[in-house]
């Protein structure tokens, strides 16, 4: 007995490492053969989109080789490609067998990770059981691991550890099922999954990773385990110094990518990783639904030694640069950014806002920690220059965020940025009838209410109490519900609108009865905001227009996106950003086109109500101070938006407005809503001068724009007198009101009906009355 043990035991000696040996040049797992094409490049293609929004994408070069894929015909060569395309990026190959059971073999990706930061990798997943639960990863080295379902033996706290074991716990691993990937395997035979590591430690660490899918599916033998040895680069704190044009420390947006394009097989990463990042952060908030992050002057990112790309600017003001850093291995290093403006709007007198940017909802936090702070929307003002920014709480996380409220300016404000809270009115009864910004209120809960539920259920109510309390009022995203019936991008056009959105559908009933002072463009289509308010300013009717971004919902991308800048009569402060809006001493503009000092006969928009009183007959001089900046080849971005559909992303953006290849757009002459004469304009940054001359044969109202990039607010010229009237569009807007009325009516409630129905009639009486020229 004690021979054929000793025997026994010179045989497991033998066969150790000769598993082991085998299990680290293991084969690469065979291409899968038998799979549908048709969800496995569905999902591939969710997984490129995953990646790129995580920080970590394929390489320029597959990414085009996978979405290639969808126009050729879906057979066993797709399979092919797919594992071609994505197996060189994974870090483990997972094989579920028919039985459930997992084992995991060694993925051909190289294991590299930054001390300090998150790192994603892929997993192939070859499911012969058709397992749907989640795909598991644990590791006995992870400092917080993963707890498992009770069936599953919990990890003890760390504090009844010893020492040697938490010395030895020094990553953190996890699947990533981030939008638009899943929380389960999808029981497909073929997909790939995402992981992601984290180390607090540098140099050569060997971490081992396993996977299950429940109880009892990890593989006899710990074939469900593999040893990874990572190559973790130390991580250098890289200070920055970022200067402003002047010299002066700034607040700056930051892109910073891996430096140049990679083989097959190695991520192109951007920095920090942005599904890692978290706004709660007691170092910096960086938002990880942006690849940017912002940072002041003397702040610092922490990159582990290698070469960069650092894309750098400060909002649509500046030019984008681009800097190619190596970072030494060291302890610290140090980049200089210099920032350089094409344009100060600042200095010409004129100040930007955004009147619609939000802390909660949409794609910020909202549970548990109720949205973000205003210092972290103030950060982002900072970043983008944007001079004033209303953080509006809204229905998601309305009691907490009603909580900055004051009335007053944020604390933080200083003499060129200010940051308000106010509210916009959604996610509140009303809502269903178009969402409505109140700025500069004093009291932000509407009396007698307790609660969101206790408001109005339709806009008229809500709009007369906060003006009542001198706040200034408008729609929001003004488009949504104002898509015509049947397509058309024809300005003005006479198609009744859907009236089944959120935007400034109710606007159609309260802009006849005076309580509307601003409409908010530059953040839905164009064609769909602006044919209602041409149509109400045909008319006669003088509401003013402002830009609005609606951050991070509308768009994620940036504060300021879309804004309004306005000339204050006297200092910037907040009552001169409102003042400016209610005036029309303002225009909207993405920032990279602007239409300053606009004047007919020497009148401008914000100067005695913006009318003009001239005699039959007489001719106007028309004049505007513009300037554009567009780079003189276009990019890739800059294609995109040009070719993209007006009822497409981004709906506001300068490329839109580019002639051709060349580097010029056209300055239009608007009158009731109808271009007359247009201007080429070099986009080279320069300030210009234009002039138009028009001798009106009636009453009109008269804009300059870019299209759509800027559009400045209306001057109305009476002539002989009298007021702007075009049948026609009357006739169009109490077409909308009636449509208004068919979709808004169920949801308003019953004991508001009559008051409701009754302003609806003395709006028809309104139109019907302009119908006749009255």
């Amino acid at each position: 007995m004690k021979a054929l043990f000793t025997t026994l035991l010179l045989l497991v000696s033998l066969v150790q490492p000769l598993f082991a040996q085998h299990h680290e040049h293991a084969a690469p797992t065979l291409p899968v053969r038998e799979a549908d094409p048709q969800p496995l490049l569905a999902q591939a293609l969710r997984l490129n989109e995953a990646l790129s929004f995580s920080g970590n994408a394929l390489s320029g070069t597959d990414q085009e080789k996978l979405k290639a894929l969808a126009d050729k015909p879906l057979n066993a060569e797709t399979v092919a490609a797919v594992q071609q395309i994505l197996d060189p990026y994974c870090l483990n190959m997972v094989h579920i067998n028919p039985e459930s059971r997992v084992k995991v073999e060694r993925g051909p990706v190289r294991a590299v990770l930054v001390q300090g930061g998150w790192t994603s990798f892929l997993v192939k997943v070859i499911n012969e059981a058709g397992v749907t639960a989640p795909l598991m990863v644990t590791s006995p080295h992870a400092a917080k691991p993963y707890h498992a379902p009770s069936f599953e033996p919990r990890v003890k706290p760390e504090h009844q550890l010893t020492p040697g074991q938490v010395a030895n716990r020094f990553i953190e691993i996890q699947t990533y099922t981030g939008k638009p990937l899943q929380t389960h395997l999808s029981g497909l035979k073929l997909e790939y999954a995402v992981v992601q590591v984290y180390s607090k430690d540098a140099g050569q660490r060997e971490v081992e990773v396993s996977y299950h899918v429940g109880q009892g599916s990890q593989d006899l033998g710990f074939r469900n385990a593999t040893a990874i040895l990572f190559d973790v680069k130390p991580a250098v704190k890289v200070k920055l110094r970022i200067l402003d044009f002047d010299g002066k420390p700034a607040m700056a947006s930051l892109l910073i990518t891996d430096s140049q394009e990679h083989a097959s097989g190695r991520f192109s990463g951007i920095y920090p990783l942005p599904s890692r990042r978290v706004a709660s952060s007691d170092e910096y908030p960086d938002f990880f639904f942006q690849p940017q992050i912002y940072r002041n002057h003397g702040e610092h990112v922490s990159l582990a030694a290698g070469k960069y790309r650092i894309r750098y600017t400060r909002g649509p003001e500046y030019v984008p640069q681009l800097l190619e850093a190596e970072i030494p291995q060291a302890d610290s290093a140090e980049v200089t950014l210099q920032l350089k403006r094409w344009i100060n709007m600042r200095q010409l007198g004129w100040y930007s806002g955004d009147h619609h940017v939000h802390a909660a909802g949409c794609s910020h936090y909202d549970s548990p920690t109720e949205g973000v702070d205003p210092k972290n929307i103030f950060r982002q003002a900072l970043g983008e220059d944007l001079n004033v920014a209303v953080n509006l709480a809204w229905g998601p996380s309305w009691y907490h965020q009603k909580t900055f409220f004051t009335a007053q300016n944020d604390p933080l404000s200083d003499t060129n940025n200010i940051m308000r809270n106010d509210v916009e009115v959604s996610g509140f009864p009303s809502s269903h009838a178009g969402h409505i910004v109140l700025l500069r209120i004093k009291e932000d809960d509407y009396p007698g209410t307790s609660d969101i539920e206790q408001w109005p259920s339709w806009t008229a109510p809500v709009l007369a109490w906060a003006r009542a309390q001198g706040g200034v009022v408008g729609y929001a995203h003004s488009g949504w519900g104002l898509e015509p019936l049947q397509p058309t991008n024809d300005l003005p056009n006479y198609i009744t609108p859907k009236m089944d959105g959120i935007g400034a559908n109710e606007y159609i009933v309260t802009v006849t009865q005076g309580l509307v002072d601003f409409y908010s463009a530059g953040d839905t289509p164009a064609p769909w905001e602006l044919n209602m308010y041409y149509h109400t300013l045909n008319c006669g009717f003088e509401t003013r227009l402002s830009g609005e971004t609606d951050f991070p919902c509308i768009t994620d991308a940036r504060v300021g996106q879309a804004r309004s800048y306005f000339k204050p009569e006297g200092s910037f402060t907040y009552d001169g950003y409102v003042e400016g809006l209610k005036s029309g001493r303002s225009y909207v503009s993405d920032g990279k086109s602007h239409l300053m000092d606009f004047t007919i006969n020497g009148r401008s928009s914000g100067d005695e109500n913006g009318i003009l009183v001239v005699p039959k007959g007489t001719p106007l001089a028309i004049s505007a101070s513009i300037a554009a900046y567009l780079p003189e080849k276009q990019d890739s971005a800059g294609r995109a938006a040009a070719r993209a559909h007006l009822s497409k992303m981004p709906y506001w953006d300068i490329e839109r407005a580019r002639i051709g290849q060349s580097r010029q757009v056209k300055a239009e002459l608007i009158i009731n809503g109808k271009v007359v004469e247009t201007k080429a304009i070099e986009a080279d940054g320069s300030v210009r001068e234009i002039r138009f001359s028009y001798k009106p044969g009636k009453s009109c109202w008269a804009a300059v724009r870019v299209f759509p990039s800027s559009h400045s607010n209306p001057v109305f010229i009476h002539v002989d007198g009298k007021p702007v009237r075009e049948k026609s569009s009357a006739e169009w807007c109490l077409a909308a009101l009636e449509q208004c009325w068919k979709m808004k009516e169920p949801n308003i409630r019953a004991g508001e009906k009559a008051d409701a129905k009754a302003m609806y009639e003395k709006a028809r009486d309104v139109y019907r009355q302009r119908i006749a020229g009255n």
